[in-house]
């Protein structure tokens, strides 16, 4: 979580993303959805416009030899899609997100975070992924959905008290019901089923085209598959919905029928051995300038901050927010403007609340208190959604005279208590402690006669679920061991 700005209603409406599956013409699926075969003046001023507040909201670009091979992969697979002529038509970024993503905007520009790029196994798959999101703008999948999108309600089961609106538009989605997104991935799940099947069925034509194994397709949707049913093991939670997946199709149906399209039989290149050399080091999970979520503790070292979520909920880290999630209710960490009045920074929390258009939400109380020695501020407010009673909670600290930060949770009447291990669990750490705070990262090494799945498992660095993790980054099933000789990848301190 970093101190971000708030981002704007209109670049999130941009986003482009998610995948979906089954046969169509790149003709016929241009020629039905209206697409276009090259990029216009006015496209490239949208995209030009809402790039940098993209990179702000995903945690930055990385630079560097990674992000120029995945710019290359990149360019080389938009090229098929006919919406330009020449590689640099194309701006292609790596973002220092830790959340499966990639999507991208009209005119030219594509993103892909350095989680997804851990996940996959070969360079075909990178070309898929941003394939598929390529086939979302030449089919102008974005200017069709914006309006649907604008009018997102994020609180799933908790009902439609907020819209993405919230907080400025800061990115309060992680408290909707999908644990993993923010409230721009949202955006995700309000495609149609028809436009899914463009974009994944764009993505296969472009990878034969290109000269990849359009198997990898189906091979990248099922290592997502399964790294979202790990999440969910990991979190105790049967809720998890990836960034990737919408509500339209399952995922298995989607693997199986991208697999269907682009047939069973091995043609054209993965590349893999090239694409595991050259991603070798790259950050995996949380990076400590964000803060790291480490089981049920949020340890921030750049601001010296640390508290842990309630027994029974788990946490997600974003760019922006950190979501707590469980089944008594749901909440975000996050940081707004602050002048030094704390009643009205947690007035200011409540007003961004509401969806606009409609009246702001007030706290009926405002109460001071400390928390480990830090000034802080309540305001709760009991409100009406979908016909049920629900409690709000703005829990805020001042950590310094011009930085402050708060809690926002929302839950059942009645039950926001579930909330206050968390609310006073907030302390500073110190400088030792965040000095402790490290990178987890990639590392790619050759499988010897002597390494066991379990051995290889045991250099993992996770204490939960170790052997699991591993087979999931790798794209294993079953017990045996990688073959003697192969590469696979570990993600170590």
């Amino acid at each position: 979580m970093r101190h971000r700005s708030s981002f704007r209603t209109a670049a999130c409406a941009l986003l482009v993303l998610a995948m979906s599956s089954s046969p169509i013409a790149v003709e016929a699926a241009l020629a039905q959805s209206g697409g276009v075969s090259a990029i216009s003046a006015a496209d490239r001023k949208q995209g030009s416009d809402a790039n940098p507040q993209l990179i702000q909201e995903y945690g930055g670009a990385i630079t560097g030899p990674q992000a120029s091979y995945v710019e290359t992969v990149g360019k080389n697979i938009a090229v098929q899609s006919g919406l330009g002529n020449a590689r640099g038509d194309f701006t292609v970024t790596l973002l220092n997100s830790p959340i499966n993503n990639a999507f991208a905007i009209p005119g030219g520009y594509i993103y892909v975070t350095r989680q997804l790029v851990g996940l996959m196994n070969n360079e075909a798959e990178l070309a898929g992924v941003l394939g598929h999101e390529v086939g979302h703008v030449a089919a102008r999948h974005s200017a069709k959905r914006q309006s649907a999108a604008q009018r997102n309600t994020i609180f799933g089961a908790l009902g439609a008290i907020l819209s993405t609106a919230v907080l400025g538009n800061s990115a309060l989605g992680q408290l909707g019901s999908q644990v993993f997104s923010t409230g721009s991935q949202l955006l995700t799940l309000k495609f149609s089923r028809a436009q899914e099947t463009e974009a994944d069925n764009l993505g296969v034509q472009y990878l034969g085209k290109a000269g990849y194994d359009p198997r990898a397709m189906s091979t990248v949707l099922q290592s997502l598959a399964n790294q979202t049913a790990l999440d969910a093991q990991l979190l105790g939670s049967n809720e998890a919905v990836p960034a990737w997946a919408s509500t339209h199709p399952d995922p298995a149906s989607r693997v199986r029928a991208a697999l269907v399209q682009a047939g069973p039989a091995a043609r054209g290149t993965t590349n893999r051995d090239v694409f595991l050399t050259r991603i070798n080091g790259l950050m995996y999970g949380d990076d400590p300038a964000q803060g790291v979520v480490e089981g049920r503790r949020f340890t921030h070292p750049v601001f010296r901050m640390a508290f842990d979520a309630p027994a029974g909920f788990a946490m997600q880290n974003g760019t922006r927010s950190v979501a707590i999630s469980g089944q008594s209710g749901k909440g975000e960490m996050s940081t707004a403007a602050y002048n030094g009045d704390m009643e009205a920074y947690v007035r200011a929390v409540f007003a961004g609340l509401s969806p606009e258009g409609q009246a702001a939400i007030a706290p009926a109380s405002i109460e001071r208190t400390t928390v480990n020695g830090i000034p802080a501020s309540i305001g709760t407010a009991r409100v009406t959604s979908g016909g049920s009673p629900v409690d709000v909670v703005v829990y805020a600290y001042e950590w310094s005279p011009s930085q402050a930060f708060h809690f926002v949770t929302i839950s059942q009447a009645g039950q926001a208590g579930a909330f206050d291990p968390l609310f006073k669990s907030m302390r500073r750490i110190s400088a030792a402690e965040a000095a402790a705070v490290r990178p987890r990262r990639i590392s790619v090494v050759t499988v010897k006669s002597t390494d066991t799945l379990q051995s290889l498992a045991a250099r993992m660095a996770y204490t939960d679920q170790p052997q699991q993790r591993f087979m999931v980054l790798n794209g294993l099933t079953g017990t045996a061991r990688p073959p003697v000789g192969s590469k696979v990848k570990l993600v170590v301190y």
